[in-house]
């Protein structure tokens, strides 16, 4: 496919990934609209990508060297000890990652989206009107304007995929992620190297450090539990809501204070208890697929075509694969609608499996937890080999292969 406009709704890491992808295999014309308006560079949280996953995107041209990162070599599982200032190690796993921060993995696709790209900040897409040649999308300022492919990249709330499949939304996994940074990184075991697993009934907490992307690390940590019922987080007593940085009230603060206190190692404890207010913040954790990845002239990358939970350690390795295969399907197709249902062809199961293979990890890791006090190596490996049966070439911790395809 040579010419034609395409519409990128989104402008993160996915949107930015959809809109290289668009420009290398020949659109004409690309427009990226972004609702918000403030530097997306800002949020400083974690991100991992698999070392392999990392060699195949650095070679497809999505990923760049010169970006800073932080060697990742084992992950170690520990549990509560007594006063053992680390707790104990139950179980260990390598654990080949890159951990980067999210800003710069951002600013680095902003990077290389072509200049001849429009990327408009601020646009708040509240529509698409799909039609045989295309889409015409809707602002909130009431702009309209007319494309010949419309690629959702809008997250787990797309506008895109509810024009496409309407009321195919996320669904609420039943537990919460609590996340923060701190710049207090000092003390860390193995020198930083090592992912850690601090694991308690009914969940566990995931640390490790990340470019601060000022030469100096952070701490980024990630506790996985099921959601107090306070105020503030159940506005329909049902399902809690995203509370982003600083927005933590009393109440939901001394529900983590109490937590913490209660099952972390002395070390773990005072790391997450010390960590500023102001980068501290919660999120639902939700499943999403969908009967497709493609539906006439529209199509849909990362979180707006399926949500894996983010035990599987590939949240953003998907997108970025998204956008490979769809560079892929485009720069092959003889027409739009044969290179978007190549691109359905190639992800759509691909999705679906890392959904399921994320929904057996969040059962064990969460909500079904063992007896973690009674585990060593042994009892650690096959419970780690539990989650992973019935994993194939298309799923599997920390994303599949591309050259599995």
């Amino acid at each position: 496919m040579r010419g034609g406009s395409i519409a990128v709704v989104g402008g993160s890491i996915a949107g930015c990934a959809a809109a290289l992808a668009a420009a290398r295999g020949g659109a004409e014309r690309i427009t990226v609209f972004e609702r918000a308006d403030a530097q997306l560079r800002d949020r400083g949280v974690g991100i991992g990508i698999q070392s392999d996953r990392y060699d195949e995107l650095r070679d497809a041209g999505y990923v760049a060297p010169e970006m800073p990162w932080a060697p990742l070599n084992r992950r170690v599982w520990s549990v509560r000890d007594g006063e053992a200032h680390y707790g104990r190690a139950l179980g260990e796993q390598p654990f080949p990652f890159r951990a980067y921060n999210w800003g710069s993995l951002w600013s680095e696709l902003r990077r290389c989206v072509p200049e001849e790209v429009s990327y408009r900040s601020g646009a708040v897409v509240t529509g698409v009107e799909p039609d045989d040649d295309g889409g015409t999308l809707r602002l909130a300022d009431g702009y309209e304007e007319h494309f010949d492919v419309v690629i959702g990249a809008d997250g787990y709330r797309s506008v895109v995929r509810e024009a496409m499949f309407p009321g195919a939304g996320a669904t609420y996994a039943g537990y919460i992620g609590w996340r923060g940074t701190s710049p207090d990184v000092s003390g860390l075991p193995s020198d930083g190297y090592d992912a850690h697993n601090i694991v308690f009934p009914g969940g566990h907490c995931m640390a490790y450090r990340i470019p601060d992307g000022s030469g100096g690390h952070l701490l980024n940590w990630v506790l996985y539990t099921e959601p107090p019922q306070v105020d503030g987080l159940h506005p329909d007593l049902k399902i809690p809501t995203s509370l982003p940085p600083g927005r933590l009230n009393s109440e939901l603060t001394e529900h983590l204070r109490a937590l913490v206190a209660e099952h972390f190692p002395p070390y773990w404890a005072a790391k997450l208890l010390g960590t500023p207010a102001e980068t501290t913040f919660i999120q639902p954790i939700y499943d999403l697929e969908v009967p497709h990845y493609t539906s006439g002239r529209m199509a849909l990358v990362g979180d707006a075509a399926s949500v894996a939970r983010p035990h599987i350690g590939a949240g953003s390795v998907k997108a970025l694969q998204d956008a490979t295969a769809l560079e892929a399907a485009l720069m092959t197709g003889d027409s739009w609608r044969e290179a978007l249902k190549r691109y359905d062809a190639n992800r759509g199961a691909v999705g679906a499996a890392m959904v399921a293979l994320a929904r057996r990890m969040g059962s064990a890791q969460v909500e079904h937890t063992p007896d973690w006090s009674a585990m060593g190596q042994p009892e650690f490996e096959a419970w780690w080999q539990d989650q992973n049966k019935g994993s194939d070439r298309r799923s599997g911790f920390g994303g599949h292969s591309m050259k599995a395809e």
